[in-house]
């Protein structure tokens, strides 16, 4: 085993589909990766589960590293926390109201520095990635949930995360758009951004329209071959994106958004998106850029090896 290194960090990204951890090296222009993980997460085992599935992954990959002491650990998971230390607000929905953080620091036997996992990718993308130098940045998930986190450039240009008083800065995901009409939301409340923009639920509404299930890949490329049904569908969500991104940019004006998940992959919010956005933004020239993960699908985890 080596001799501890103050440099090493542990980072984990709990996230709807996989839970990735890393052991990182930090302190130079680029993070180093010593040793990585991933795995599928097992939402559907409940829990505690997930809690033991989580502190075995950090000590299996402090391991690979061939760390004696294990490093600092910032997790990144879905959600936020209630006053009294429980998880509120996550699509992983077996962890609303437990106390997921406390327990996780109790099975490690030291310290966790805990986050929304939509604002490690946002801090991670603006402290390497495609939104660096930003003075205000937003980084938008685009997965198996929609989130968004804020960042700022804080002392000596160094990026930090706003989370707000109640823990929900950027969550855009669950800003109502129909709220008598739209899909149901696993909130409590219909027509958020979520039930239009995450990638279940551009699926869930192609199957319902055409009756044939693709994935979200698939959908992408049967647009462009002559599938209406397809092609009308990503019209349509290119617009809610622009309309929706646009209440963000109202309040926040930031001056890059970043776009990550899966659904960051079609290039449709590309081609089409900025002008959606325009369309909605209160201001006669979009000067927002909005461009595209630098990071790939690791950006999260290596934002949480940034929280400690």
């Amino acid at each position: 085993m080596a001799h501890a290194d103050p440099h090493l960090r542990v980072g984990v990204d709990l996230g709807g589909t996989k839970t990735e951890a890393v052991v990182v090296r930090l302190g130079g222009d680029a993070p180093e990766v010593v040793a990585r993980r991933r795995i599928p997460t097992a939402r559907d085992l409940g829990y505690e589960h997930i809690v033991l599935q989580t502190c075995a992954l950090v000590r299996d990959v402090a391991s690979d590293a061939g760390v004696a002491d294990l490093p600092p650990v910032g997790v990144g998971m879905p959600g936020s926390r209630t006053r009294d230390g429980r998880v509120k607000n996550s699509n992983t929905t077996c962890l609303n109201g437990m106390p997921f953080e406390a327990d996780v620091v109790r099975a490690l036997g030291r310290e966790v520095t805990f986050a929304n996992d939509a604002n490690c990718f946002a801090l991670a993308e603006a402290t390497w990635g495609a939104s660096r130098g930003a003075r205000v940045s937003f980084g938008v998930i685009l997965g198996t949930g929609v989130g968004g986190g804020v960042v700022l450039e804080g002392p000596a240009g160094r990026p930090r995360a706003w989370e707000g008083a109640q823990g929900i800065a950027g969550e855009w995901g669950h800003v109502t758009l129909e709220p008598r009409d739209g899909p149901p939301c696993y909130c409590g409340r219909r027509g958020c951004v979520e039930t239009y923009l995450s990638g279940p639920a551009i699926e869930r509404a192609y199957e319902e329209r055409s009756g044939a299930r693709l994935g979200l890949p698939e959908i992408a490329v049967a647009a462009t071959r002559g599938d209406d049904v397809a092609r009308a569908l990503l019209d349509e969500r290119v617009e809610v994106f622009g309309r929706a991104l646009a209440t963000v940019l109202d309040v926040l004006d930031p001056d890059v958004v970043v776009l990550g998940g899966g659904v960051s992959n079609l290039d449709v919010f590309y081609e089409r998106g900025a002008a959606a956005v325009a369309r909605w933004t209160f201001t006669d020239v979009l000067a927002t850029k909005i461009v595209k993960h630098a990071l790939g699908d690791s950006a999260g985890v290596l934002g949480a090896a940034l929280l400690p």
